[in-house]
């Protein structure tokens, strides 16, 4: 049974073995990432039903990432090996505290010639959420309409609907991105917000400012992440929660904010309520952040669980 869906560019990802500039950088470790697909085997790992929408190239990289995809549970009935395309490429810089610097091979994949007619109404037939987010329509036009038609068939379909905005300047420009971000916030239920972004936005880092703003557009909840301090949750009713986020040792922060969507998606879809759904986040981007890699941290539901305290640590003897 399939739970969510969602659709983006799933890239082979390349992490230095050692911290510091990358042209220093001899050894990686080969790995495969993207905003969605993260997402897609996060909410998989945490035991509901992922369904993740793409196209890859039919190369290796291409059949490596449809591998782990299948490997972690995730439905990739919506997956396509397209010939003549690469898939794309990420390679990562990593600093010491886990900061750094992205390098995307993008440009030409199979992925950005992904468009509204590779997607169908029985794609989203019997699911409960959808969730989008700004990376994937900063890769092209053609994939910009095609976030646009995922949300008019999820609507049709009765879904729950997601946007996290997820800014990368690096694929399009402050005013764009603004200008199609604002818009889509108008045709969703709920937003995810880091501060930073709610600078480029609304021109404010202020939880309580960009959340106001942004239920002025529409959505029912928006939920702001303010990294180490946790995150805030707000809705149309006037609640206001604000959950503080977990301690741990940072390895690399790339990918805690997909893991943060998938562990509140998961809370939101077995009914825990905003505050508890938000515990799940902050507690799934933390675990992320403890490990190098897009992908490679993502909990379990046992390890969520006791993270969290609710169950006993497995012994590792």
């Amino acid at each position: 049974m399939v739970d969510v869906i969602t659709l983006g560019e799933a890239m082979a990802v390349f992490t230095p073995l050692q911290r510091g500039p990358l042209r220093s950088a001899g050894l990686f470790q080969r790995g495969m990432g993207g905003a969605e697909a993260n997402f897609a085997v996060g909410v998989s790992r945490l035991g509901l039903g992922a369904r993740y929408l793409t196209l890859l190239g039919d190369d290796e990289f291409g059949r490596y990432i449809l591998h782990e995809l299948r490997g972690d549970g995730v439905d990739t009935s919506g997956v396509r090996l397209v010939s003549g395309r690469p898939t794309g490429l990420n390679v990562k810089e990593v600093r010491e505290g886990g900061g750094g610097k992205t390098f995307y091979y993008r440009a030409g994949s199979a992925a950005s010639t992904m468009s509204p007619a590779d997607l169908s109404p029985d794609q989203f037939a019997g699911a409960r959420w959808l969730h989008v987010s700004g990376v994937f329509g900063a890769v092209s036009e053609s994939c910009r309409a095609t976030v646009y038609r995922a949300i008019e068939l999820a609507r049709e379909a009765g879904l729950g609907i997601a946007l996290d905005p997820n800014i990368r300047l690096k694929l399009w420009d402050e005013a764009t991105a603004r200008s199609v971000l604002l818009d889509l916030m108008g045709r969703v239920d709920y937003v995810f917000s880091g501060a930073e972004e709610g600078r480029i936005l609304f021109g404010t880092d202020d939880p309580d400012r960009i959340a106001r703003l942004a239920l002025q557009l529409g959505p029912h909840t928006v939920v702001v992440k303010e990294g180490d301090r946790g995150a805030t949750g707000y809705t149309q009713g006037g609640q206001r929660v604000h959950v503080p986020a977990f301690r741990v040792v940072v390895a690399d922060t790339v990918g805690a904010g997909d893991a943060w969507a998938a562990g509140f998606t998961v809370g939101m879809l077995q009914g825990l309520g905003l505050e508890e759904s938000i515990r799940f986040g902050n507690a799934a981007g933390a675990l992320v952040c403890s490990v190098a890699g897009d992908i490679e941290g993502l909990p379990a539901w046992d390890e969520l669980q006791a993270f969290l305290g609710r169950s006993p640590s497995p012994v590792d003897r």
